[in-house]
């Protein structure tokens, strides 16, 4: 299994806005991320970056341009540079199929892809494909929505690639401290792992202040998720029962409950410097001088 601070050598095939979000989250440039405006406090900044394992990024046809089966995918495969992970994002599952020997051929390890919409990539597709890419050497990992794919011990390679880039389903750690009387207020929030899309880190930013039982808690949640904001189809989708949306927004208000049950707790400890009688007293001088603590 490759370490985590080991070059992995990365290639994203997408088509769409989603699959350009998830290459600017992978990056982690310092315009990526705009969605706290002028109240932005570089919570990313400088905490991973794949930019120097992205190899290569190659746009797809659209799946909504193409007939629904492909007979001769050949046209469609691109020029492939040699790598370790692929990830998919909507591309026609045809051309998937054609890639996975190609993506043997080249050295690639593994291969990940996910779902944000109900006609991308359905249950017994990505079942086809994880089958087809175990009996060519090659590790697989799809999921649907995206942000619900979680590392696995048989995936070592995809499982590392996760870990490095803080990508898969979300997994937060929160701090608490006592604010007032049977009360515990959210400190900070640390991302883990984050939802593909990124908005992982600025749900936890959201967090922050808030207590950990107020009555909307989830609310909050859920208007962090939207304002981001998620970008999964609100489509009803078969085989979640819901839409891909909803699942998504379950997902990581599960995951911020959990970080709560798990939070460290710190003691609240006054340091007497900004509390009432603690503050030191400082005099005026109306003539422009001030004068120390009295």
């Amino acid at each position: 299994m490759a370490s985590k601070k080991e070059r992995m050598k990365v290639v994203v095939f997408f088509s769409g806005e989603f699959g350009k979000t998830l290459i600017g989250n992978l990056i982690n440039f310092s315009g990526f991320c705009i969605s706290c405006g002028d109240a932005c406090t570089l919570c990313k900044s400088g905490k991973y970056s794949m930019a120097d394992d992205l190899v290569s990024i190659i746009e797809m046809p659209d799946p909504q341009t193409l007939d629904d089966f492909i007979d001769d995918v050949d046209p469609y495969i691109p020029e492939i540079p040699e790598a370790d992970i692929a990830i998919v994002v909507n591309v026609h599952p045809d051309i998937i199929f054609g890639l996975l020997p190609v993506l043997k051929d080249k050295g690639y390890r593994g291969i990940i892809g996910g779902s944000e919409r109900p006609q991308e990539l359905p249950l017994g597709l990505r079942t086809q494909l994880a089958e087809e890419a175990k009996k060519l050497g090659l590790e697989a990992a799809f999921a649907k929505p995206f942000c619900a794919l979680l590392p696995d011990p048989a995936n070592p390679t995809i499982t590392a690639f996760m870990e490095k880039a803080h990508f898969g389903e979300p997994k937060i750690e929160i701090l608490t401290q006592k604010s007032r009387e049977g009360k515990e207020t959210i400190l900070a929030a640390n991302v883990v792992r984050s939802a593909p899309c990124g908005s992982t880190w600025y749900v936890a930013k959201r967090m922050t202040g808030l207590e950990t039982d107020q009555p909307d808690l989830r609310e909050r949640i859920s208007e962090a998720h939207h304002a981001y904001p998620c970008t999964a189809s609100m489509d009803q989708d078969p085989e979640l029962k819901d839409t891909i949306l909803h699942k998504a927004g379950y997902i990581i208000r599960e995951a911020t409950e959990d970080a709560i049950k798990r939070g460290k707790r710190v003691d609240w400890r006054d340091s007497g410097t900004f509390s009432g009688s603690g503050r030191p007293r400082v005099s005026y001088d109306p003539e422009g001088e001030g004068q120390g603590p009295a």
